[in-house]
């Protein structure tokens, strides 16, 4: 029992601990399910609550604000994300501004709204949803890229997930991102592809 004991310990103090320029649970949760052995803190955890403006142009720019901000303050190996929405017949829109497309409140349901709006005489429903990843430790700074391609859907699907999920449907799937299982969803999703490219670099 006591080896057991010791070799638990021994995993704990080895694993590496990486800051997540979030406070969103939903994006922490799905973080931690893909990095399993390491020690993902958020906002709150490293006692940051102030709001990291993101006034970039572009998903790059925002995620290095992000992961900048965090790396200057705390001095740990911080990452950040930014995922935009491209919707193809909307010229890549909402983009930049997938989090705040119906205003700066910022309201998933009012975003969705809009987008089923915009989209509504559209035959062309193909989109993407793109992550950047930006990575800085005391070595300098990384970006690391996902995608995954599918369509809008016309409606609503499905309570799980978080944003867009309900009315995402990835490639080779018949059902939205809100409507399958989170093991799925971790291992197609952009954010998931993004984070293992970050895990080659890390290994």
């Amino acid at each position: 029992m006591e080896c057991i004991s010791d070799y638990v310990f021994k995993r704990m103090i080895m694993k590496m601990t990486l800051v997540f320029a979030t406070a969103n649970e939903h994006k922490l949760t799905e973080l931690r399910d893909i990095l399993k052995d390491y020690d993902i803190k958020g906002l709150n955890d490293v006692a940051i609550y102030d709001e990291i403006v993101e006034d970039g142009s572009t998903l790059e720019e925002n995620a290095y604000i992000k992961a900048k901000y965090l790396f200057d303050h705390t001095g740990l190996p911080s990452l950040s994300e930014d995922t935009g929405l491209e919707v193809i017949s909307l010229n890549n829109a909402p983009g930049v501004l997938t989090a705040r497309y119906a205003g700066a409140q910022k309201n998933p349901d009012d975003n969705i709204d809009k987008l089923l709006n915009e989209l509504d005489d559209s035959d062309n429903r193909k989109a993407q949803f793109r992550t950047i990843i930006c990575y800085i430790d005391k070595h300098g700074v990384q970006y690391f890229e996902g995608v995954v391609k599918g369509i809008i859907a016309k409606e609503r699907k499905g309570i799980a997930g978080f944003g867009y999920d309900p009315v995402f449907i990835p490639d080779g799937y018949c059902k939205t991102f809100a409507e399958l299982p989170s093991n799925i969803k971790n291992e197609i999703s952009h954010r998931a592809r993004a984070v293992e490219r970050l895990l080659e670099y890390f290994k």
